[in-house]
């Protein structure tokens, strides 16, 4: 149905994201996955864990793939994997969640940032040099909002230079990039699957893809505790298995990924058709509309304040991804980056408004969002 069919429908209230929706028409496919780990009694790591992770590894075009607790999870047990600690820096944008530089933190490296390019709102792989330093080991660009970074111009930088790449693909399941999966161009890739994701679990779960032998069986060490057999443990490592149940769940959810990024485009079709005639927003843009698994529907506008009263009058969901920049973040004060350090990102954090998105959202939701959009800025 197009936008211009849907012009007599009246307002309705509309969720920012119903995982009512989305689980209801497969709970009892659900309920027998879960009873299945019951009865199997492998609650952490087991069968279902390894079948998930076969399945995803062909999914990401990976030869391997190591299921773990989380996405902020994957992303340290990556580095560590690579050898990436104390001393090392690693480049990252500000424009993300937390999470990318919390794990960079938490194997004892520097996060050093660089700001995001303006159309993709991914790392601009022209700011890299700037960054570079004698301690650069590795840089993790973000597939933000579903969109891939540019990863051909930050490869080559990263081989002319000797650092590892690890894509932060937490919002990007099933994202492409020239034909190669998020997940498949770097030399690791992390993925999350908090409830919200594309691909998400029934509570905290990720995943680290690889292609490297060495590197998979390093992480299946590390998350189990540096365990190379039970009670042996040559490394000093954590507990980062995913839980059985989790993984069952993901199986069934990753069958029906493509459909579900499917319907997220076509949902983003039609907020690019209703709203591109207002002057007053910025909208986002693909650079390959059949790439982008549009986990995130951002606009932007300086009039934030009094769409957000509109929104809250009219019952309607929003984001905001994110207010405040990593660089500018309390947490992350000791590093010295200050206002005005990478002004896309700010810009940005001040624009940006996330609008409903879910594979489930219809088309009446999203001309309800589009009249109240048409009316604050008539």
């Amino acid at each position: 149905m197009s936008f211009n069919q849907l012009a007599q429908m009246g307002k309705m209230s509309v969720p920012y994201l119903d995982l009512d929706a989305h689980h209801a028409h497969r709970k009892s496919e659900f309920l027998a996955a879960i009873e299945r780990v019951i009865d199997s009694g492998a609650f952490a790591g087991g069968a279902e864990v390894e079948r998930f992770e076969e399945d995803f590894a062909v999914y990401c075009q990976s030869r391997y793939s190591m299921g773990v607790g989380s996405g902020t999870e994957a992303l340290a047990l990556a580095l560590a994997a690579f050898g990436i600690g104390h001393g090392d820096e690693v480049i990252t944008v500000s424009m993300s969640f937390i999470a990318t530089a919390e794990a960079i933190s938490a194997v004892g490296a520097k996060p050093v940032f660089v700001d995001i390019d303006e159309t993709t709102f991914c790392l601009d792989p022209k700011q890299l040099e700037k960054a570079l330093t004698s301690a650069t080991k590795a840089i993790i660009p973000v597939h933000l909002f579903g969109q891939c970074a540019d990863m051909n111009p930050i490869n080559a930088f990263a081989q002319a230079h000797d650092l590892i790449v690890i894509e932060d693909a937490a919002q990007a399941h099933g994202a492409e990039y020239h034909g190669a999966r998020a997940g498949s161009m770097g030399d690791a890739g992390c993925f999350s699957f908090y409830p919200g994701k594309n691909l998400g679990a029934f509570g905290e779960a990720g995943a680290v893809t690889t292609d490297r032998e060495d590197i998979g069986e390093r992480i299946q060490m590390l998350r189990d505790h540096g365990q190379t057999r039970k009670y042996y443990h040559d490394e000093i490592g954590s507990n980062g298995r995913m839980d059985g149940i989790q993984a069952a769940v993901l199986a069934i959810k990753l069958r029906s990924l493509d459909e579900g990024n499917r319907l997220r485009r076509n949902c983003a079709a039609l907020y690019d058709e209703a709203l591109r005639g207002i002057d007053s927003l910025k909208l986002p843009t693909s650079q390959r509309a059949e790439e982008h698994v549009r986990h995130i529907y951002p606009i932007r506008t300086t009039e934030r304040s009094a769409v957000i009263s509109a929104f809250q009058k009219a019952n309607i969901g929003f984001g905001i991804h994110y207010p405040v920049p990593i660089h500018l973040q309390k947490a992350y004060a000791y590093l010295g980056y200050k206002v005005g350090d990478f002004p896309i990102s700010e810009q940005c954090a001040e624009e940006f408004l996330s609008l409903p998105m879910y594979p489930e959202l219809t088309s009446e939701q999203v001309r309800s969002v589009v009249e109240t959009l048409e009316a604050v800025f008539s």
